[in-house]
């Protein structure tokens, strides 16, 4: 048995959590040494807020049957903005983070490395996920404060299963994102716009049903609008949030193996062709 052939045989079929500890340490370490852009980061979320806040001002007779349980038009807006931090975070980064490790010099190192394209994935993305995650939840603070946020029906079990539920269900699309980076160096930004795309139809920031009615129909079926669905009613009625949850996990079920399958791909044909090096 050669000596690649042992150390793959000896890799746990199962994400080692001490493996994906490391990479979230080091992902938290690298993003805390850039300390003026970690501040700015969870300020820009806060002054995103305060535009849609003032945007609700003008806007004052919007039917609240269209807005998903939310009271207003800012609540609306707001929880669309706080989930699509979250669902950046874990389908945006992975790339975003193999393409700086292409651009850095050390993804061929990284790929050398003992471990699963599992492990690799849960890595880049956990640090990216629990970062958001807390901005969500400064963000819900600020806006309950300062934003006449009403949270006063939330079920915060309800809100957490929701921000769970969806990284799960849309990191597939961060894996198969990062795959594109692996095989095309430059498949980042069609990931980003993909992402970007599913968030304007998933209403995020406008009700589907000012969409045309084909668009609108397009919209219903995109996994993120479980997303925000659920977090709306979680958060302004507290409950009716299930279904969108196990909407959002059967998602996941289907969609991660298979991306998990062409982000595996992915590596052993950049292996094969000796481009993990290639920018």
């Amino acid at each position: 048995m050669t000596l690649d052939a042992a150390i793959t045989a000896s890799i746990s079929p199962f994400p080692r959590p001490a493996v994906v500890r490391a990479f979230a340490r080091r992902e938290f370490l690298t993003t805390r040494s850039y300390k003026l852009s970690f501040a700015l980061e969870t300020f820009y979320g806060v002054l995103e807020l305060a535009v849609y806040f003032f945007i609700a001002r003008v806007i004052q007779n919007v039917s609240t049957a269209s807005l998903g349980g939310a009271p207003n038009y800012f609540a609306f807006a707001g929880v669309g903005i706080i989930v699509a931090a979250v669902l950046a975070a874990v389908s945006i980064t992975i790339a975003q983070r193999l393409r700086d490790e292409q651009l850095a010099g050390t993804l061929e190192v990284l790929s050398a490395q003992p471990v699963t394209s599992v492990e690799l994935c849960l890595g880049l993305v956990s640090f990216p996920f629990v970062f958001a995650s807390v901005r969500a939840f400064l963000y819900l603070i600020v806006a309950a404060f300062l934003m006449d946020f009403d949270v006063s029906r939330t079920s915060w079990i309800g809100v957490t299963t929701m921000l769970v539920a969806t990284a799960f269900a849309l990191s597939p699309f961060g894996i198969l994102s990062a795959a594109l980076v692996l095989v095309y160096k430059r498949g980042a930004l069609l990931g980003g716009m993909l992402i970007y795309g599913m968030t304007l139809l998933g209403g995020a920031v406008f009700p589907l049903s000012v969409l045309p009615g084909w668009l609108e129909w397009f919209g219903r079926v995109l996994p993120v609008r479980f997303a925000y669905d659920g977090a709306r009613v979680a958060l302004f009625k507290g409950d009716g949030w299930i279904g969108d949850a196990l909407a959002l996990v059967a998602s996941g079920v289907v969609l991660t193996p298979l991306a998990l399958l062409a982000f595996s791909a992915a590596i052993a044909h950049a292996k094969n062709t000796g481009s993990v090096s290639e920018y």
